[in-house]
């Protein structure tokens, strides 16, 4: 169990999402996990998290049917492990001190 899940969701977000993921990897704070929910995009969105994915396993992806952030956040609450959330909206970023 991570001591933070932070909730990702992305539609349409290639070109603020690194940025965004980015920012979760500077954190000095290392006990979490990010959960992106990629919300039916059309672009590259997926494939960019699942980079992330594959080169951190503190990185998770899930998938939503196009319904709107509402029901993205709520699809990456149902799948945390984390003690505490933290919304992390994909066109947002952190501070490397956010978490702690």
């Amino acid at each position: 169990m991570s001591a933070v899940s932070i909730i990702v969701p992305a539609r349409d977000a290639a070109h603020t999402l690194p940025a965004a993921l980015d920012s979760v990897v500077d954190q000095r704070f290392c006990d979490w996990e990010a959960i992106v929910i990629d919300d039916g995009s059309t672009d590259a969105t997926a494939e960019i998290a699942d980079r992330y994915a594959s080169r951190d396993p503190r990185f998770r992806i899930a998938s939503a049917a196009g319904a709107g952030v509402s029901a993205a956040r709520n699809a990456g609450i149902a799948i945390a492990n984390g003690r505490r959330l933290l919304f992390l909206d994909a066109d947002d970023w952190l501070g490397p001190d956010q978490l702690g």
